[in-house]
């Protein structure tokens, strides 16, 4: 519920390592979004600060990112952010900010793409059920054991 949602736009930085696992795919790449901005005195646009992220994906994600996601291309992550803290070597604090990838794609403001979808596997076949026998029995049919004037309704009087 109190998760934080976020939408990235950057380049991608390493070459995405694809696993194969009980739990699943998954795959993770990191990602390099840098900050840029108009400098009035150069008339320039000029590079600020970087921030990288490892982006995560699961499942069908990740069979997709790992067969069309390369080093430099521009992509947009949404997905879950979550900053992790270690210390590591007795003192030095380690710290990490991963995305839980929901939805990664190209950046097309920057490039082209040519989408193709993922060819789903096939389901294992179904017991073929017979067809159940919708047909009424009609007035004479002799299964049933009910003679015509019973079928209308009619009572017989002695």
């Amino acid at each position: 519920m109190n998760e934080t949602i976020v939408c990235v736009v950057g380049n991608v930085a390493t070459q995405p390592v694809y696993r194969e696992s009980a739990a699943g795919p998954s795959a993770r790449f990191r990602l390099a979004v840098t900050a840029r901005y108009w400098d009035r005195e150069k008339s320039t646009w000029t590079d600020g600060h970087t921030n990288f992220f490892t982006v995560w994906a699961n499942r069908q994600l990740a069979v997709n990112v790992a067969a069309c996601v390369e080093v430099g291309q521009p992509v947009v992550v949404q997905g879950r952010l979550k900053v992790r803290t270690e210390v590591r070597e007795g003192q030095q604090q380690w710290v990490s900010a991963d995305i839980d990838a929901v939805a990664i794609g190209h950046d097309l403001s920057r490039g082209t793409a040519a989408f193709q979808r993922a060819v789903k596997p096939e389901a294992p076949p179904t017991a073929v059920r017979p067809e159940p026998n919708w047909k009424t029995p009609g007035p004479a049919d002799p299964q049933d054991g009910l003679t015509p004037q019973q079928e209308r309704g009619e009572m017989a009087v002695t």
